[in-house]
């Protein structure tokens, strides 16, 4: 595979950004298989630091795990040994300590060995087939990662739960919860998501450094446990993560809301699929576009007014508006960074381009419940394009700025 090389960005006009079609789409994937002279001509600049090696000394005691089966499957060297639970093939880079954390809410960040060490896995009661644990999960997306891009460092997982499930073991069945000792409880969480970074591949979009990460989603209060082991579903996404304030950014190619499968297997398949699918140009074309459009002061508020009637409009009426899955909490946070926040509020004459709008929506998201954290991004994407073409002519979304 060709290396990809240090290349000066060349000016787009405005001609040129609004000149993609989706026949001239390319995925991600796509990146690293062209020739070299095909990727020099790319907008997109990937840096050429890939492939770091880990030394022995750097791997921290949470890793160990991680780093103990090295096996280099991806060049069909295949181990023949069997992988258990908590092993699995691929290098990573020790996560890199952010200024904030993807998701906030209620949630706790923990390390990957807490879950392998400390936590039960459910079953479905009916016939005690367990389920896919929120470990194998991680791993099973690592792995995809490393295939998708195998010439590329990988960063530990960023791990965060909420809705801890507490139980006791047999033995302790008459105990009082008071004197409860360590070896009596068990637990385990009922939502969980993670965000693993892929720092080597890089873009600035209006002066804000995003990096391409891949994570998921799962909540198990989607499932049925109480029923005979059935397809478990998951939210797997592809995107980037903007460096100055952990805002992800996420589009419609790059997420698999109901992403169902039986078994490890299957889900590692669909989720290289999901990255190989992936369209990064078109998407931070999409991104940089958002920075050469604004609303004026008198426009936002309308936007702030409109976003919190349309909580409460006849479903009726609200059938012919496009959805906007943000509630009361949500706009009054964004109202508020309006004015205050240090990166995206407006500018001296009141005007605020809409690559800050949609970062103020996802700021404001990083207080959703993990089960919802996605859709919203989603969302917030798809409603800050929805308000360009508004603003260039397109009357869909002109509800909320009139």
């Amino acid at each position: 595979m060709d290396a990809i090389h240090n290349k000066p960005k060349e000016e787009t006009s405005d001609m040129e950004l609004h000149s993609v079609t989706p026949k001239s789409r390319r995925s991600l994937r796509d990146y690293f298989l062209e020739e070299k002279d095909e990727i020099e001509e790319a907008q997109i600049f990937y840096p050429s630091s890939m492939n770091t090696e880990i030394k022995p000394e750097s791997i921290t005691e949470s890793q160990a795990f991680l780093v103990d089966k090295v096996v280099d499957s991806f060049h069909g060297l295949h181990s023949q040994k069997s992988t258990s639970s908590n092993e699995y093939n691929g290098d990573l880079n020790p996560k890199e300590e952010p200024s904030s954390p993807f998701i906030v809410a209620n949630t706790l960040e923990i390390p990957l060995t807490h879950l392998h060490q400390d936590c039960i896995i459910p079953v479905f009661s009916k016939d005690n087939e367990r389920t896919i644990s929120h470990q194998e999960f991680i791993e099973s997306v690592v792995k995809s990662a490393q295939r998708a891009f195998p010439q590329n460092s990988i960063c530990e997982p960023e791990v965060r739960v909420s809705h801890q499930i507490k139980g006791r073991t047999p033995e302790a069945i008459h105990m009082n919860a008071k004197d409860l000792l360590e070896h009596h409880k068990t637990l385990y969480y009922e939502r969980m998501a993670f965000m693993v970074r892929i720092p080597s591949i890089t873009e600035e979009v209006n002066r804000n450094k995003l990096t391409l990460c891949v994570g998921g989603i799962r909540s198990y209060n989607q499932e049925n446990l109480y029923s005979k082991k059935s397809m478990e579903k998951f939210k797997f996404f592809i995107g980037f993560q903007n460096r100055v304030c952990m805002n992800m950014c996420i589009s419609t190619d790059g997420f698999l809301e109901n992403l169902r499968v039986s078994d490890v297997c299957d889900l590692e398949s669909k989720a290289l699929e999901v990255m190989q699918n992936y369209n990064a140009e078109l998407h931070l074309m999409e991104m940089k576009e958002l920075s050469q459009d604004y609303l004026s002061e008198h426009q936002f508020a309308q936007l702030i007014g409109k976003s919190r009637l349309y909580q409460h409009l006849p479903k009726l009426e609200k059938l012919g508006i496009p959805e906007l899955n943000f509630n009361d909490s949500h706009i009054n946070t964004m109202a508020k960074d309006y004015y205050a926040d240090q990166n995206f509020s407006r500018l001296e004459d009141g005007r605020i381009n809409l690559w800050n709008v949609f970062n103020l929506f996802t700021q404001a998201n990083k207080s959703s419940y993990i089960d919802t954290f996605l859709d919203r991004n989603l969302n917030a994407f798809e409603f800050s394009k929805g308000l360009q073409k508004t603003l260039n002519g397109n009357s869909d979304y002109h509800w909320f700025l009139s």
